[in-house]
């Protein structure tokens, strides 16, 4: 029983078959089966099917002895899959690289649910690729797996069956195929969602929908449309077949509005002479599926009075119509800000609650960091003391069940804000906000500072030009506290932040993590994120260049692991300020981590540092495991960002200056030698000394318990024992194996 059954209708495709298939067979992840379905196709597909079956075992070919259409051809293809999972590809279209592993990666990292949906691209005729514009629906953070209530958004996706993953046994227990005509996808893809018991996402491009230019189906002219309105009966029958699904009927009629108006205003699909009959039809469907509630918008009104003439009648006042409704958003944006901002001061006139804490990170991103750490400290410690965490509508779900998700801008924000005691922030909080006598702002910050901040970046090149410095000193005059893991910081955030807060200088509760996890932790994530086992896992995560708009430093990830071999894997994690850097590749040993906002994890999965004047070194260094600063531009950094100190006079392991020194350090085996275990010792202990696990304790109990005479003692770094790495250090790469340009003589160390 392979774990994939990959299912491809063919009808009249022949010039891009060929592609498509090829996507499937050159996978890294080989565990599948491919199930072509040759529609009597009066093209070469059945040749190609049949050339590609002679190829390759994996390919069952299927023809139909006549044409029966892409629903009744999937379905064909159904009856003969043994897959554990059944993937459906229209055979114009194709697979990305590397999508078949991140696949079945992502299934057993959420417990094989009965649906994953994952994303795709757009793919012209011109070269042009785009990424599906509601990518933020297939967001990983947060439970997984999951049920359709727990993310309605999730109906909100383009309706097509080539974007998920479907447990086979859930489809034949279901009883789930395909109805014949147009739109077949409409009632496979609701029923689907709504009667799975878990679901999950994949935040990955794993399919490019070719765009062709002529010859799509949805772009032609044919009374075949009509089938829509039967497609959405369809929908309605299997609501009312299971009335626990009831509640959706709302959103599934507003879709079925939304999609029937797009089929008719659409000028290429319908014929001339059959348009009013569509609208009808159409008109009758909406009273026959209505639910109640007034219509919400233009379209509702052309469907639920679909006569042609009526239609010409609102497309003639819609122009007009179009600018009084912007008009009035307008008008009733300022009237709910106004409306907020006077909730907003009746709130400041009450009292504080003693009992609230509200937390953030990010101007509303997800949750984690150092704010998420000590919500979660909150929780245990003080739990009579009720949290919130303010999140963008796209990152509540990441906000654990017992904290109360607030939306940025909403009534209850500004609430909060208003009378919380405590305040949290890894940034700064709304510009309106006031901070009242007795409340108490405890600034994160987002690390150990190397690159220079605030006041001290005036007169540099890279400094920001459009920074307000009075508003910036205004924001520092309502910290409390900053926290801070080292002496180092306490005198950084001093001078870059001239202001009457207090220092805590008991660590960084992000870090604790690294003190409580375990093997089996490790282990988990390096499967999460698809590492192969016995491979040494290279965490590449530069930092921000101010001056360099293509982004970070240069360096050739094939090329690295080629000179490595094949024991080596490449994470890579671009800053939020740059791109992307390289997807994972043919190869599989090129993995693009920047998605996932937990650095902590990644930190935890990986088994070595590659990195620059990032702030990330800092953390990395309590787990005790190897770092190699790797930066090609020192001067220029210096010169234009500039840094508190020379990291190549204190560094916490071997440097390299280009990507030929790189290679030669791993190869040569100095990335992990004891020498650099000694520079990494000397560097923990001056810039981790209280990142024992217990920073967010100690910070809620001197905070919020007031017991500042007494602190659970620091373990000293020697005695502390952090999650062990999944690796250990390989021995050296014989010379005679490196290339010439690894082998070259290093001159100097500059240390």
């Amino acid at each position: 029983m392979p774990r994939f059954s990959v299912i491809v209708p063919a009808f009249k495709v022949q010039a891009y078959l060929q592609e498509c298939l090829t996507s499937v067979l050159e996978q890294s992840y080989t565990d599948f089966e491919v199930i072509a379905v040759d529609d009597c196709s009066p093209d070469a597909c059945g040749a190609i099917v049949d050339e590609f079956a002679a190829r390759d075992p994996r390919v069952h070919p299927v023809h139909l002895p006549q044409n029966m259409g892409l629903g009744r051809a999937r379905n064909a293809a159904l009856e003969r899959a043994s897959g554990d999972y059944l993937l459906f590809l229209d055979g114009d279209d194709t697979l990305t690289p590397g999508a078949l592993r991140d696949i079945a990666d992502r299934l057993k990292e959420t417990s094989d649910p009965d649906v994953l949906v994952f994303d795709y691209a757009r793919t012209y005729w011109t070269g042009q690729a785009v990424r599906n514009q509601l990518a933020h629906l297939l967001d990983e953070e947060g439970p997984a797996p999951f049920r359709l209530d727990d993310r309605p958004g999730l109906l909100s996706l383009l309706m097509v069956v080539w974007n998920k993953a479907y447990r086979r046994e859930f489809v034949e227990r279901e009883g789930f195929a395909f109805p014949p005509g147009y739109y077949e996808d409409t009632p496979w893809t609701f029923p689907v969602l709504l009667s799975a018991d878990t679901l999950a996402t994949l935040d990955r491009v794993c399919v490019h929908y070719r765009q062709r230019r002529r010859g799509s189906i949805l772009g032609s002219t044919s009374r075949k449309h009509f089938d829509v309105l039967d497609q959405y009966d369809r929908v309605f029958a299997h609501l009312d077949a299971h009335p626990g699904l009831a509640h959706w009927r709302p959103a599934l009629f507003h879709r079925m509005v939304g999609h029937l108006a797009t089929v008719y205003t659409r000028r290429d699909r319908l014929p001339r002479d059959s348009r009013a009959e569509f609208l009808r039809r159409a008109r009758a469907h909406y009273r026959r599926h209505r639910v109640p509630g007034p219509p919400l918008e233009p379209r509702h009104l052309l469907i639920r009075f679909g006569a042609h003439r009526t239609y010409r009648l609102l497309s003639a006042v819609s122009r007009p119509a179009r600018g009084v409704r912007r008009t009035a958003a307008r008008t009733g944006r300022r009237l709910t800000a106004l409306a907020l901002r006077a909730h907003y001061r009746v709130q400041l006139r009450l009292p504080l609650r003693a009992d609230r804490a509200v937390f953030t990170r990010d101007g509303g991103g997800v949750y984690g960091c150092n704010p998420g750490a000590l919500e979660s400290a909150f929780r245990q410690l003080v739990p009579h003391i009720r949290t919130a965490w303010i999140a963008r509508p796209e990152h509540q779900h990441t906000v654990p069940v017992a904290t109360r998700r607030l939306r940025p801008g909403s009534a209850a924000y500004w609430t909060a804000l208003a009378r919380s005691t405590y305040l949290v922030h890894n940034a700064d909080f709304d510009d309106r906000m006031v901070k009242r006598p007795g409340q108490v702002l405890i600034q994160t910050r987002r690390g150990t500072p190397l690159a220079r901040m605030g006041l001290d970046l005036l007169g540099r090149p890279a400094g920001p030009r459009d920074t307000d410095l009075a508003r910036m000193l205004r924001s520092a005059d309502t910290w409390d506290y900053v926290l801070s893991g080292n002496r180092h910081s306490t005198l950084v955030w001093e001078r870059a932040y001239p202001s009457g807060f207090t220092a805590l200088e008991y660590g960084l509760p992000r870090n604790d993590v690294f003190a409580h996890a375990t093997a089996a932790d490790v282990t988990r994530l390096r499967q999460t994120l698809g590492i192969p086992e016995d491979s040494v896992a290279i965490l590449y995560a530069p930092t921000y260049r101010d001056h360099r708009r293509e982004g970070s430093p240069a360096l050739d990830p094939e090329r690295l692991l080629q000179r490595l071999g094949p024991r080596f894997v490449l994470l890579t994690r671009a800053h939020p300020g740059h791109g992307a850097p390289p997807a994972r590749t043919s190869s599989g040993r090129v993995i693009d981590v920047s998605g996932r906002p937990s650095v902590e994890s990644l930190c935890l999965a990986s088994d070595v540092l590659v990195t620059d004047f990032s702030s990330i070194m800092f953390d990395y260094a309590n787990l005790d495991r190897p770092i190699v600063v790797y930066a090609d531009d020192w001067e220029t950094y210096e010169a234009t960002r500039g840094t508190y100190f020379d990291l190549r006079g204190f560094p916490p392991g071997a440097i390299a200056r280009d990507e030929d020194e790189l290679i030669d350090v791993f190869a040569g085996g100095r990335w992990c030698d004891s020498r650099s275990a000694r520079l990494r010792t000397s560097f923990r202990e001056r810039f981790c000394p209280h990142d024992d696990g217990r920073a967010a304790e100690r910070i809620v109990r001197r905070v919020v318990l007031g017991e500042s005479a007494w602190q659970p003692p620091v373990v000293p770094p020697a005695d502390r024992r952090p999650a062990p790495a999944a690796m250990a250090c390989p021995p050296a790469v014989p010379p005679a194996t490196v290339p010439a340009p690894a082998r070259r003589a290093v001159l100097t160390e500059r240390l």
